[in-house]
């Protein structure tokens, strides 16, 4: 299945935790000198204009980046992702967001590499159009999955690897940990990102069990729910298992979450931080 377009979702209340946490993480990484290689395995188009039709239709981005993109008063740990979606706008209007691409591209430099797989058509083409100027980032449509094994470990033996597939199928949600379980075995010191959706909530307590019993360790559990667990259809929460995270990840989460509930949820909406696998 190729149906899915990320621009319906584009910086809805998911990606503001996503893209903040792929923030933190690769601003950390810049920090030595060394180069690093970033991987990313379910790319989507790089960036996203919000006045389009896909935006538009569904208006996520609104509840999600909207409310706080303006916001002087939002924790410390919050304005590096905040800055970059501004400084992309260059103005007081939120015109574009940025994918994980785009956002990998403000941080990247001449010494790191960029591998980016989709394989939906469309995306891909706009992709490479975004890429175009971009030295050292290769992208490839083709499995991200694979992908991912077959880049590690990378040359420098530093590396940042985000999975984030769409869950059109109920296969990803066992096969993005597993993927993780395996390159893990190859490249155990890198740093790796899993996002999931909370749709039904016995698949994230699989993926939880399935990492509790293999050899990976030092793995970061956070959780955003806008509304209580439901059994019906659609998205009522986020997550995102880092293995690997900076050392102090957490303690900016614990600054983060609690700001996204009292600007994007409600009394519903709850949050979670837990060390699910110790160093």
């Amino acid at each position: 299945m190729l149906s899915y377009r990320h621009g319906f979702h584009a910086g809805n209340f998911a990606d503001v935790l996503k893209h903040s946490v792929l923030t933190l993480v690769l601003d950390y990484m810049t920090r030595k000198e060394k180069g690093f290689s970033y991987i990313d395995s379910h790319s989507g188009a790089g960036m996203y204009q919000l006045e389009d039709k896909f935006s538009q239709k569904t208006g996520e981005y609104k509840d999600g980046i909207g409310k706080i993109i303006k916001d002087i008063n939002a924790p410390e740990s919050l304005m590096t992702y905040l800055n970059l979606i501004k400084q992309l706008n260059h103005d007081d209007e939120l015109n574009i967001y940025p994918g994980s691409p785009g956002i990998a591209k403000e941080f990247v430099r001449r010494q790191d590499a960029s591998h980016l797989f989709e394989l939906h058509p469309t995306d891909n083409e706009l992709l490479n159009n975004f890429c175009y100027r971009w030295k050292k980032s290769f992208i490839k449509q083709s499995d991200g999955y694979q992908g991912v094994l077959g880049l590690v470990p990378p040359p420098t033996r530093r590396g940042v690897v985000l999975i984030d597939p769409p869950y059109e199928l109920k296969e990803d949600y066992p096969k993005a940990v597993n993927t993780i379980i395996k390159a893990y075995k190859k490249f155990a010191t890198g740093t790796y990102i899993l996002w999931y959706p909370v749709v039904q909530r016995h698949w994230v307590e699989q993926m939880q069990q399935t990492f509790t019993q293999s050899e990976v360790k030092n793995v970061l559990q956070v959780e955003y729910c806008q509304k209580a667990d439901s059994e019906e259809y659609g998205m009522t929460g986020t997550g995102l298992f880092v293995v690997n995270p900076p050392w102090q990840l957490a303690a900016q989460l614990e600054e983060i979450l609690p700001y996204l509930k009292s600007k994007l949820g409600n009394e519903e909406s709850t949050y979670a931080l837990t060390q699910l696998i110790a160093e």
